[in-house]
């Protein structure tokens, strides 16, 4: 299902030595035994097990938003929309007037422009929103809720628009949760043991992946694979494999990790990946910088800076061994673009040796390649890449001795921003921070 190659890490191979794998065990034993650092946040271990009791629920109001629906509006910003916008690309056309219903999500930016352009897509279209947030008072989503909620209650009354309203929130405490109780809104809950980040197998993405017509019970089984396969304590684990050779590189001196993919589809894979392990791992003044590429495009644009640049990055190559799709090059009786030694070929066959090619030159270069290969890309791979960028992310985090479960350096740029906007409680910090821009 999922395998790891560290052939491509040239000299670095041998760094990946039997003393990270202890160390990698003990990791996992603590994560298990929930002994380590941010062990109230451990809920995703078992996540996908028991989420098979929520599915009929999650089902149910998805068709429901799907069926009266030409868009349903996804709010929520970081963990509340990266894993579902992921599963939504990876797993649909690209183009998507071949989907029912589409998926639109909002509330990760602040851009007026971008919510007048939205309305202004909406102006002919049935929607409903899900709104995502554990609080109800996250500054990006709730200013793009207040918004769209003003437009819903304007189109279809008060009465019916809280019939197109599901919240996904706290269970008991915060002004979404109070709002959702007062409406009578169809609501799910944030679990307090599972981190935004963590959270695409749960409600927060589940209900938006069924929404565009996913398999969400697939994508379950997948993780629910993936749990059982990596429970392993073997040297021979994917997940220690991978582990082990990030870790390795970091302690050479490789402190940047480009998630690179040679399919379109998978770039917002691999925008979430990059939450993950950004939030997981960046803290006191640790952690390698996660960032990425899509192959053969980037080639022409950061490709002479991966080949030849400053020598401090390493790749970690996700790769479909079967696509979806594929066709083989016709041949011309002219042959003006020269393509005609390609013919025959299939266009994935082109791309896997541009991908080898590139494997090859990087490792030459001094930029060391981690390969992870799956067999295809659908909702049961899915699930199951979930699980292994999930563990793999934890236990890297239990390598740095850090806490891979918050996120404290997240708040500061708010508190910044809170006392710029003057909000109430925040007048010492709206005193002091005008003086520093005197």
């Amino acid at each position: 299902m999922l395998t790891v190659d560290l052939s491509y890490l040239g000299n670095y191979e041998k760094k990946v030595g039997n003393g990270y794998f202890e160390r990698i065990k003990k990791a996992h034993e603590v994560l298990e035994n929930k002994s380590g650092k941010g062990n109230d946040f451990l809920g995703w271990l078992e996540l996908a097990n028991e989420m098979k009791a929520h599915l009929p629920e999650i089902k149910r109001v998805a068709t429901k938003l799907s069926s009266q629906s030409h868009v349903v509006l996804v709010i929520g910003i970081g963990g509340s929309y990266l894993g579902a916008k992921a599963a939504y690309e990876a797993l649909t056309p690209h183009f998507k007037n071949a989907i029912d219903t589409e998926i639109i999500f909002a509330g990760h930016q602040i851009s007026g422009e971008y919510m007048q352009d939205l309305k202004d897509y909406l102006k002919d279209k049935d929607f409903s929103i899900n709104v995502i947030s554990k609080s109800g008072t996250t500054t990006e989503p709730a200013l793009a809720f207040r918004f769209f909620k003003t437009l819903l209650e304007e189109r279809y009354g008060k009465a019916n628009a809280k019939d197109r309203i599901v919240a996904t929130t706290d269970k008991e405490k915060g002004a979404l949760r109070y709002l959702a109780n007062q409406e009578g809104y169809d609501s799910f809950v944030i679990a307090d043991d599972v981190g935004g980040r963590y959270s695409v197998l749960s409600p927060v993405g589940l209900l938006p992946i069924a929404a565009a017509g996913i398999d969400i019970e697939a994508m379950l089984d997948g993780a629910i694979k993936a749990r059982e396969t990596f429970n392993s304590r073997e040297k021979s684990n994917p997940v220690y494999q991978y582990v082990a050779a990030r870790n390795a590189l970091y302690d050479s001196g490789k402190n940047v990790e480009l998630f690179i993919h040679y399919e379109p589809k998978m770039a917002f894979i691999a925008e979430w990946w990059k939450q993950l392990f950004g939030e997981s791992e960046g803290k006191e003044n640790k952690g390698i910088y996660p960032s990425s590429a899509g192959f053969t495009t980037d080639l022409h644009s950061l490709g002479q800076y991966i080949q030849e640049g400053e020598r401090h990055l390493f790749e970690t190559v996700v790769s479909i061994k079967k696509p979806k799709e594929d066709f083989k090059i016709p041949k011309t009786a002219d042959d003006l673009d020269g393509l005609n030694y390609l013919s025959d070929l299939s266009v994935d066959t082109i791309n896997k040796q541009a991908m080898q090619g590139t494997l090859l030159a990087h490792m030459d270069g001094g930029a060391p390649s981690i390969l992870l290969e799956i067999d295809e890309m659908n909702a049961f791979s899915f699930g199951y890449l979930v699980y292994f960028f999930e563990l793999s992310c934890a236990l890297s985090g239990y390598l740095l001795d850090v806490n891979p479960f918050d996120q404290p350096g997240v708040e500061a740029y708010k508190k910044n921003m809170f006392a710029l906007l003057e909000k109430p409680g925040f007048e010492a910090e709206t005193k002091a921070i005008k003086k520093r821009l005197k």
